[in-house]
C-alpha cells in the first residue's frame, strides 16, 4: 500500500494593511489616559505641553478587552527587547496628577 503525501498546511491568511501618508507621520503624545467598560477599553493619547493649561487628545483608540490584553503583551515584549538592546528605561518616581473629568474606571500610563 502506497503512502499518501502529507496534506499541505493551509496557507496563513495575509492581511493587507494600508497606511496613508498622513497617518504614517504619526502623532506625538506624552500622556495616555485609559478608561474601560465591560466591553471595551478607551485609550486617549494626549499631548501635554509644559506651561500650557490645556492638553489636547491627539488620538483615541477603542479596543476590546481581549485586544487590550494582546496590546499589553506586545508592549511588554517590545520593552523587554528594547531594554536588552539599549538598557533600562528610566522612569520618574514621582507621579504627576492630572485632573480629568472622565467617567468610569481610570488608569494612567
Amino acid at each position: 500500500m502506497a503512502q499518501q503525501p502529507p496534506t499541505p498546511a493551509p496557507e496563513e491568511q495575509q492581511i493587507n494593511i494600508e497606511l496613508s501618508e498622513e497617518v504614517a507621520e504619526g502623532e506625538y503624545a506624552n500622556l495616555a489616559m485609559i478608561a474601560h467598560s465591560s466591553s471595551e477599553f478607551v485609550i486617549d493619547f494626549i499631548r501635554l505641553m509644559p506651561g500650557l493649561p490645556k492638553a489636547k487628545v491627539k488620538a483615541r483608540v477603542v479596543i476590546t478587552p481581549e485586544h487590550a490584553k494582546r496590546l499589553l503583551s506586545a508592549l511588554q515584549d517590545n520593552l523587554d527587547r528594547y531594554e536588552r538592546s539599549f538598557g533600562p528605561v528610566k522612569t520618574q518616581t514621582e507621579m504627576t496628577s492630572f485632573p480629568m473629568n472622565f467617567s468610569g474606571t481610570m488608569g494612567e500610563a
